[in-house]
C-alpha cells in the first residue's frame, strides 16, 4: 500500500471514534501515504495528527446550497474538481467508514483500485471493490471501525481514539482559560448535541454544577460550539453566573484542548464527551435515548445508561419527549461516581 484515503467526513463524534485507524493504518504501512477525506466543521480535529499526511476537504455544505438554488453547472465543475484532486493521489485503498450512497460515490470518485466499506441497506453496493458488516453487536466504543481494520487483516492494538493538538492551539486555550480564572482543576460540562432527545435537562444541569463547586472544589465550565451559545447562555443564566460560560469562544481545536486539560468532564452523548476518554480525562457520559459504547480503553471513563423497554430509540423517540431514559440520571449519582474516577486518577 502506497496511498490510503479514508472517508469518514463527520460528525465530531464519529470523527473521534474512527481516529485509531489512523494509527492502526500507520504502523502497518509506516512507508504508505494517509488521507482522510473530511467536512470543514472537522477538519481542526485531524489537522496535527502527526500520521497524516493530509486532509482533503469536502464542501459538502457549498454543494447543498448550490444543488438547492439550482447552480448544478457549478456543482459539476466542483465535483470534477474534487475528483481530480483526490484522483492525484491514485490511491491503492479507499475505506469507507460510513456506508452511505454519498460516501459510496466518494469512495468511487477517488478511482481508488481498491474501495472497501460497510454494508448497509443504502444503494450504491457496485460502486464498491467489498462490502464488510460492521460487526457482532459490541458494547465497546469504535467497534465498527476495530473490526473494519481486523477485516483487512491489521492487529487493532487497544484502539484507543487519538486527537492531537497543535502547540499553538494549547496556547490559545491557555488564554481563554485563564481569562476565565480557570487555571488549575476544573470541571466542564458538555450539554449540547444534535438531537433533544439525547439532552439532560438545564435545571439539573445547574443543580450538577453547583454541587460539583460546592462538594468537588472544582469550578465549572460549559462548552459548546457557536450553534450552543443560546443554550449556554440560559444554563449560565439559570446558575446566576456561576458556571464559565466557554460556548463558541475557542475553536474546536482549542476546545479539544480545554477538554485535554480538565479534571472532571460530564456530558451527554455528543462528540466532546468522546473527547474526554480520547484524552484519558475522568470522563461521565449520559446515555439514554442512543448507546453507542458501555466499554472504553479509558479506564476513567464512566457510561451511565438506564435502559427501558423503549430504549435505546435513537431518532425515533416515543414517550411524547417526556425522555424517562435520561430523567433517570440524577445529580447525586453522578457525583458519587465523580469522587470515584477522581480518587482513581489520583491513585493512577
Amino acid at each position: 500500500m502506497k496511498s490510503i484515503l479514508i472517508i469518514r467526513p463527520s460528525a465530531i463524534g464519529d470523527v473521534v471514534m474512527a481516529s485509531p485507524m489512523i494509527r492502526v493504518l500507520r504502523e502497518a504501512y509506516p512507508g504508505a501515504r494517509i488521507v482522510w477525506l473530511a467536512e470543514p466543521a472537522v477538519v481542526d480535529l485531524l489537522r496535527a495528527n502527526p500520521d497524516l499526511d493530509r486532509i482533503i476537504v469536502w464542501p459538502k455544505g457549498r454543494w447543498r446550497q448550490w444543488l438547492r438554488q439550482g447552480k448544478l453547472l457549478a456543482l459539476a465543475k466542483d465535483v470534477r474538481r474534487l475528483a481530480r484532486e483526490m484522483r492525484q493521489e491514485h490511491f491503492d485503498l479507499a475505506l469507507d467508514a460510513v456506508g452511505l450512497l454519498k460516501s459510496r460515490l466518494l469512495t468511487r470518485l477517488s478511482g481508488a483500485r481498491q474501495r472497501i466499506g460497510f454494508q448497509s441497506k443504502e444503494p450504491g453496493r457496485l460502486l464498491m471493490s467489498k462490502i464488510i458488516s460492521k460487526g457482532p453487536d459490541s458494547d465497546q466504543m469504535s467497534s465498527e471501525y476495530r473490526f473494519l481494520m481486523e477485516s483487512l487483516g491489521l492487529p487493532p492494538g487497544d484502539f484507543h481514539p487519538h486527537i492531537a493538538i497543535s502547540d499553538e492551539d494549547r496556547h490559545k486555550a491557555q488564554e481563554v482559560l485563564q481569562s476565565n480564572g480557570l487555571q488549575d482543576r476544573f470541571a466542564v460540562i458538555c450539554p449540547f448535541t444534535t438531537r433533544p432527545q439525547k439532552h439532560w435537562f438545564d435545571e439539573r444541569w445547574v443543580e450538577l454544577a453547583g454541587q460539583i463547586t460546592e462538594q468537588l472544589g472544582l469550578p465549572v465550565a460549559i462548552l459548546g460550539g457557536p450553534g450552543d451559545i443560546p443554550g449556554s447562555q440560559r444554563i449560565c443564566a439559570m446558575a446566576g453566573g456561576t458556571i464559565h460560560d466557554l460556548s463558541g469562544k475557542t475553536s474546536l481545536a482549542q476546545t479539544a484542548a480545554i477538554v485535554s486539560r480538565c479534571s472532571l468532564l460530564v456530558g451527554v452523548d455528543t462528540g466532546l464527551t468522546h473527547m474526554g476518554t480520547a484524552f484519558d480525562r475522568p470522563t461521565i457520559a449520559l446515555f439514554g435515548a442512543t448507546c453507542p459504547y458501555r466499554q472504553t480503553p479509558n479506564s476513567l471513563t464512566r457510561v451511565l445508561y438506564e435502559k427501558f423497554p423503549c430504549s435505546p430509540c435513537r431518532r425515533s423517540p416515543t414517550c411524547d419527549d417526556q425522555f424517562p431514559c435520561m430523567q433517570a440520571h440524577n445529580a447525586e449519582q453522578i457525583l458519587d461516581v465523580a469522587r470515584e474516577l477522581l480518587q482513581s486518577e489520583t491513585a493512577l
